[in-house]
C-alpha cells in the first residue's frame, strides 16, 4: 500500500505492506477537491452573509477597520480572501481606514517575506502601510475586562481605535479549542502574552471538552468566544481548505453564527472513526504548519486517538525550523521524562502558566501512552532526543524502529495529515 505523506511543500510516499496495515484515516475534504474557482466562493459566501449584512453594508456606518488575519503557521489564502473584503469595505465606504494586524499569538513575528508570501507580492506592496504584526510582549495593550474562567484579558491597543473589527481565517479541527477560526483570531491572536498563558493554563487544556472537533462544555472556546465579544469582533471570513490548500468553501457574517456553521461543515467531512494499532503514523499536513515541533504536536493528538496503550506514534514532519519554542524543549531536555513534566504541570496555578507549558503538557500527555518517533532531516537529532523522543530520517528507518520497539505490534494504522481528521 502506497500513501502520500505531506512534508513541507512536497510528499512523501509511505509504503505499509497490505497485510499490515490497518486503516488509512483521511478526512473528506482531502478528497473533495476546489474546482479551482476559490475566489468565487468567497464571493458567494459575501453575497450571503450568515446572521449579518453584507460587509458593504456594514462598512457604510464605519469610519476606522481593523482586520484580523492568521500568521505564517496557519495556511490561511489571503492572497485570495482579502482583495475582496477590502473590495467590499471600499465599495461601501470608499473613504474607511483599515489597518490589519497579524494574529501571532505568543509566536514568534512574521517577516516580510511571509507577508508577502501571504498576501502576494501586489497586494502587500500596497497594503505596506497599514499592516502591522503582532507583538504579545510588547505591542501596546488595553485591558477588556475579566474572562468567564477568570483570566483577565487584554489586547492590542490598535482594538481602541476601531469602530468596527473582522477577522479573515480558516477553519479546522483544532486540538484542544475544538476548531480554528473565528474567536481564535483574537484570543490567542491578539492578546497579551499573560492573557493567552492564563487561556492555556493547566487546568483549561486539561479539561476533557478541551479536544479536538468539541465546542459545548469546552472552557476555552467559551473563554475565546467571550474574548472576541469583548473585543467587538463583529464579522468573519472564514474558509475551509482541502488538502493543497484551496479554498473548497467559505463562511462570511456574525462571528458565531458563521463560525458555527463553518464547524458543522467540517465536522461532517473530518470525523473518522478510530482504527486501533499498535503503530500509527501521522504528520502535520506539510508547510506552513510543520515547520516546527510546536506545531507537529497537533497531529499526534490524532495519532493518540488512534494508538494502543504502549504503541508507537510515528510523526513525519520537516521541522526546518526547529522545535518552534526554546521554553518547549526546556520542559523536557531539563526533566527526567513525561511524567515529571505532567507532574509539574499539574500542579501549576493559571496565574503561573509559562510559554510553551500547553504544548508541553499535550506532548507529555501523549508520550504517557506511547513512544513518540519523530521523522525529520532538517530538525536536529539532538533537538528531538533531547525533548525524549526519538528521531529518524526518513520513514523506513521509522517503521523498522517502531517495531523493534513494539516487535509484537498488531498492524499498522496510516493517518496521512492528523490536524486535518477528527478521530472520535
Amino acid at each position: 500500500m502506497l500513501t502520500k505523506i505531506p512534508y513541507g511543500r512536497t510528499h512523501i510516499d509511505c509504503e505499509v505492506q497490505d497485510n499490515e496495515c490497518i486503516a488509512v484515516l483521511e478526512s473528506k475534504l482531502h478528497t473533495m477537491h476546489s474546482d479551482g474557482n476559490e475566489s468565487e466562493k468567497v464571493r458567494e459566501a459575501l453575497d450571503n452573509p450568515i446572521g449579518a449584512d453584507k460587509l458593504e453594508n456594514w462598512a457604510k456606518t464605519k469610519k476606522n477597520v481593523l482586520i484580523i488575519t492568521s500568521d505564517h503557521t496557519r495556511p490561511v489564502p489571503s492572497r485570495v480572501c482579502m482583495p475582496l473584503i477590502l473590495e467590499r469595505l471600499r465599495q461601501g465606504n470608499p473613504d474607511i481606514d483599515v489597518k490589519i494586524i497579524i494574529a501571532t499569538g505568543v509566536h514568534r513575528e512574521t517577516t516580510e517575506a511571509e507577508l508577502s508570501e501571504k498576501f502576494g507580492a501586489e497586494l502587500y506592496n500596497a497594503e505596506k502601510d497599514n499592516i502591522f504584526v503582532h507583538d504579545a510582549f510588547k505591542s501596546p495593550l488595553i485591558s477588556l475586562g475579566t474572562l468567564p474562567s477568570g483570566c483577565e484579558l487584554s489586547v492590542n491597543a490598535m482594538v481602541k481605535d476601531a469602530d468596527g473589527v473582522i477577522a479573515e481565517g480558516f477553519i479546522e479541527p483544532h486540538f484542544f479549542a475544538g476548531f480554528s477560526g473565528g474567536r481564535k483570531s483574537v484570543l490567542p491572536g491578539i492578546s497579551s502574552a499573560s492573557s493567552v498563558m492564563q487561556n492555556h493554563c493547566a487546568k483549561l487544556v486539561g479539561h476533557p471538552n478541551s479536544r479536538t472537533g468539541i465546542l459545548e462544555g469546552n472552557p476555552l472556546h467559551e473563554d475565546m468566544v467571550y474574548a472576541s465579544k469583548l473585543c467587538k469582533l463583529e464579522y468573519i471570513v472564514n474558509v475551509v481548505i482541502d488538502g493543497e490548500k484551496k479554498v473548497v468553501k467559505c463562511f462570511a457574517g456574525h462571528p458565531e453564527k458563521a463560525h458555527e456553521k463553518g464547524c458543522e461543515f467540517v465536522a461532517e467531512y473530518c470525523h473518522v472513526a478510530p482504527a486501533y494499532a499498535d503503530i500509527v503514523m501521522t504528520s502535520n499536513g506539510g508547510y506552513p504548519l510543520d515547520q516546527n515541533v510546536y506545531q507537529s504536536i497537533k497531529s499526534m493528538t490524532a495519532a493518540e486517538a488512534s494508538v494502543n496503550d504502549g504503541g508507537v506514534i510515528i510523526c513525519v514532519s520537516k521541522c526546518n525550523d526547529g522545535c518552534g519554542g526554546d521554553e518547549l524543549y526546556k520542559w523536557f531536555a531539563d526533566h527526567k521524562d513525561a511524567a515529571e513534566v505532567a507532574s509539574i504541570i499539574k500542579a501549576t496555578e493559571p496565574k503561573d502558566t509559562v510559554g510553551d507549558q500547553w504544548m508541553a503538557q499535550i506532548l507529555s500527555r501523549i508520550m504517557l501512552k506511547a513512544s513518540v518517533i519523530m521523522v525529520t532531516d532538517e530538525c536536529s537529532k539532538e533537538i528531538v532526543e533531547g525533548m525524549k523522543m526519538l528521531w529518524c530520517p526518513d520513514i523506513p528507518s521509522a517503521i523498522a524502529k517502531a517495531k523493534e520497539l513494539k516487535p509484537n505490534y498488531n498492524g499498522i494504522t496510516v493517518i496521512p495529515d492528523g490536524i486535518s481528521v477528527i478521530v472520535r
